[in-house]
């Protein structure tokens, strides 16, 4: 969704970024995006690799996903079609790495006890539902149009970001529901009576909107955007292992695109959820 009230340049660089948030934010794609890799698979292999999604799921999202342009399908004949990530999909490494960054240091999650020590410790989330929880934070209706607008100014009164998200409408009404979850999500700070800020976790989400407007606008490099500078530099293409936690996983055994096949083997190494949970997020608001 545009938002005509921000400058022209960052309005269309916006749509361009919502545009790829509606491709990614279907339950489940990111899973199977991060199961794809260079070598071909056949439907039985990535439902191997994924059983916790039916068959309707899972073909739904292959489907979408290779009608969106990010998975290649080979129909070799009637009974051996395979399917491999395109060019465009695995180059979609660096916002699933800052998405899955964000909910992993962010996110709430479930304290559990170690199995060695008994000690607390926070659960560990696989590095996919990590980015599809991050993803259901950002992806609501007029969600990151308003968290785009409170970022190009200190704070903002509802009729303010009324007038640029919904290009000086007559009622301010629908954006008051999508505010106050944001403020429940932790990710906007409510001042006063009526104004409204990006909070500490609402900044932190830089790298991740960097990482989505230089893959929607199809640049080969990150640039520093015009709204959302990086605090440091967008780290480098990266496609774990949809079912590891990056918190937990040294940086030498990060996939790159080119790594994962290498990886296959190891694709499901800390247990497969039954059915990852639905809601919000997983571990509740972020931290």
């Amino acid at each position: 969704m545009a938002t005509p009230g921000l400058p022209r340049p960052i309005a269309k660089d916006l749509s361009r970024v919502t545009e790829a948030l509606d491709m990614l934010s279907p339950r489940w794609s990111v899973w199977t995006l991060m199961t794809l890799g260079e070598q071909p698979l056949r439907y039985t292999d990535i439902k191997t690799r994924l059983p916790m999604l039916f068959d309707a799921q899972l073909s739904g999202r292959l489907t979408t996903l290779t009608a969106d342009g990010l998975v290649d399908r080979h129909e070799e004949s009637a009974r051996h079609v395979t399917y491999q990530l395109s060019g465009r999909g695995r180059s979609l490494g660096t916002v699933i790495a800052a998405l899955a960054t964000y909910g992993d240091t962010h996110l709430d999650k479930i304290k559990k006890p170690n199995r060695i020590t008994g000690e607390l410790e926070p659960e560990r989330i696989p590095a996919a539902q990590n980015a599809e929880d991050t993803l259901k934070l950002i992806t609501p209706k007029y969600a990151t149009s308003l968290l785009w607008a409170l970022r190009s100014q200190p704070s903002a009164s509802g009729r303010e970001l009324a007038d640029v998200v919904l290009d000086h409408a007559t009622t301010t009404a629908p954006i008051y529901q999508p505010l106050r979850q944001l403020v429940e999500d932790g990710l906007v700070d409510r001042l006063g009576h009526s104004s409204y800020r990006l909070s500490r976790q609402g900044e932190a989400l830089t790298n991740t909107f960097q990482a989505l407007s230089t893959w929607a606008a199809g640049r080969a490099k990150a640039t520093p955007h015009p709204l959302w500078v990086p605090a440091s530099a967008p780290s480098r293409p990266a496609m774990w292992a949809a079912n590891s936690s990056p918190s937990q996983r040294p940086a030498s055994t990060v996939a790159t695109p080119e790594s994962t096949v290498q990886q296959r083997l190891g694709l499901f190494s800390h247990g497969i959820p039954d059915r990852p949970r639905s809601g919000s997020s997983m571990g509740g608001r972020v931290r």
